[in-house]
């Protein structure tokens, strides 16, 4: 049972894959909260993930869409304004590839080609996104954007390769573009950096496992489930943090401040 937070409010998540996305969470987590909105993915990912089952869940349409790609943006952007009725309250970007992790290129030997598609398919659409909201001006005041992000974006881990720089793009995006929508219709931009999770996308980052149980120990309150950061999320797209904007928010059970911790001692002192 929900508490009504986005009662009225409309918008579209995307990348939602399968039930251990965060974007399928947030979309059960907003469906609960009264919001309406769209999914949407890439036509391969859908093929791939299960989102027919999400949309009949939460009554909602699915609009495919390349986030990479302009046309498909505008597409996108303007059936979710009919077929919702309206301008959009929150967006939801949850989109990250890169074909040099999923190829296990080593960092000194990247495939300059897959780099750049690791850019534009993780950072540089969460600018299109906005570009293409802002110039069909299917916005309203107050709406609230978010994308997912990751501590590697400030911090060097092994096998996260040239999607440390895609979140490090994609966090700089985030706080040039709040400040062009904040000023222009008061509309909130951020970033959301979570904990390792269980996800299809996460877990095929080589050493996952490890790296997972590390990151549990190294936080106080243990790594942050996908849907804990749904509901941070949900709470992000809610009236409640209408003065947010232009933050890279850390969700990772205090793994970003922690020095080290008493799981870790423990379990090198066993």
């Amino acid at each position: 049972m929900g508490y009504g937070l986005l009662k009225g409010k409309k918008g579209i998540i995307s990348g939602a894959l399968d039930e251990t996305s965060i974007a399928w969470k947030v979309a059960e987590i907003a469906h609960a909260e009264g919001a309406e909105f769209v999914l949407t993915n890439a036509p391969i990912a859908m093929r791939m993930g299960k989102i027919n089952d999400l949309a009949e869940k939460c009554g909602a349409e699915i609009i495919p869409a390349d986030a990479t790609s302009m046309e498909d943006l505008e597409n996108l952007f303007t059936q979710a304004s009919e077929k919702l009725g309206g301008k959009l309250d929150f967006v939801l970007h949850s989109i990250g590839m890169s074909p040099n992790v999923r190829k296990k290129r080593e960092y000194g030997n990247l495939n300059y080609d897959w780099f750049q598609k690791s850019l534009d398919v993780s950072a540089l659409s969460f600018h299109k996104m906005m570009q293409t909201a802002e110039k069909l001006d299917l916005l309203n005041e107050y709406a609230s954007i978010l994308g997912l992000s990751y501590i590697a974006a400030q911090r060097t881990f092994p096998d996260y390769s040239d999607m440390a720089q895609a979140k490090a793009v994609l966090e700089s995006i985030a706080r040039s573009y709040g400040q062009r929508l904040g000023e222009m219709k008061n509309v909130r931009v951020n970033t959301i950096s979570q904990s390792p999770t269980m996800t299809t996308a996460g877990s095929g980052v080589p050493g996952f496992d490890v790296f997972f149980d590390y990151a549990n120990k190294m936080s106080p309150l243990g790594n942050a489930s996908a849907e804990d950061c749904a509901k941070y999320c949900v709470m992000m797209f809610s009236d409640f943090t209408r003065m947010v904007t232009m933050q890279n928010l850390m969700h990772d059970g205090g793994f970003s401040t922690s020095g080290i911790t008493g799981g870790i001692i423990d379990a090198l002192t066993k």
